[in-house]
C-alpha cells in the first residue's frame, strides 16, 4: 500500500484498524481493564502529583526530544521529512521513498504503542479506547500543521492546556466541544495549521 493513492491507503488503514478491534473484542471483550501499577505520589504545594503521571510525563518529554533530534539531526530523519514534504522531489534526490515510508510507519507504530502503554498506567481502558485518542491526535496534527513535528508538539500542548484549564470554569463535558470548535476555526482560518506552510 506504500505506492497506493492516499485514499486507498487511508481506507486500508481503517480496515486493518476495524479488524484489530474485532479480534480484540472477541478475545478480550469490551470490559474495562486496569493495570495495578503505582509509584506513590508527591506533594508540590497544594498540588498532589501521582508518581505514574510524573514518570509518564518525563518519558514523553525524553521521547519527544529524541524524536526531534532524530528527525532534524540524522540522515534517516531528514529523509523522512523530505519525503513527507515532497515525495517526488525526494526521489529525484536519491532518497528511497518506499523504505523511508516504511521506516516512518514503524516509528509511528512504536510511538503509538508507547503512548498506549503510558496512558494505561493511570486510566482504565478497553479495546475501544483508542478511538478517543485517534480523534485527539487528528485534531493535534491539524492544529499544528501536517508534516510538521514541531507543530504537532505545539498542537498537543494547546489541547493539553485546554483539557486542564477549561474544566476549571465550565463542566468537563464541554471540553470536546471546545476542542472541535477550535479545530474547525483553524481549518477555516489557516487550513495548513498553526506552523504549516501557507
Amino acid at each position: 500500500m506504500l505506492d497506493a493513492p492516499h485514499l486507498s491507503s487511508l481506507l486500508a488503514t481503517f480496515s486493518v484498524n476495524m479488524m484489530i478491534i474485532g479480534v480484540g473484542t472477541a478475545i478480550f471483550t469490551t470490559s474495562l481493564q486496569n493495570m495495578e501499577f503505582s509509584l506513590g505520589s508527591m506533594q508540590l504545594g497544594p498540588v498532589t502529583l501521582l508518581g505514574t503521571r510524573v514518570v509518564a510525563a518525563l518519558i514523553a518529554l525524553l521521547v519527544t526530544a529524541a524524536l526531534y533530534l532524530f528527525l532534524y539531526r540524522t540522515p534517516p530523519g531528514k529523509a523522512i521529512r523530505a519525503v513527507a514534504n515532497n515525495r517526488a522531489a525526494a526521489e529525484l534526490m536519491g532518497i528511497p521513498s518506499t523504505q523511508t515510508l516504511a521506516l516512518s510507519f514503524g516509528i509511528g507504530t512504536m510511538l503509538a504503542a508507547l503512548s498506549g502503554g503510558l496512558i494505561a498506567t493511570f486510566f482504565s481502558f478497553t479495546i475501544l479506547s483508542g478511538a478517543v485518542y485517534e480523534l485527539k491526535s487528528f485534531v493535534i496534527v491539524v492544529l499544528g500543521g501536517l508534516g510538521n513535528p514541531t507543530g504537532a508538539l505545539l498542537g498537543g500542548l494547546i489541547l493539553g492546556a485546554l483539557e486542564g484549564i477549561v474544566p476549571v470554569f465550565i463542566p468537563v463535558s464541554w471540553v470536546p466541544v471546545i476542542e472541535f470548535v477550535l479545530f474547525v476555526l483553524i481549518l477555516l482560518v489557516r487550513p495548513s495549521g498553526i506552523l504549516g506552510e501557507r
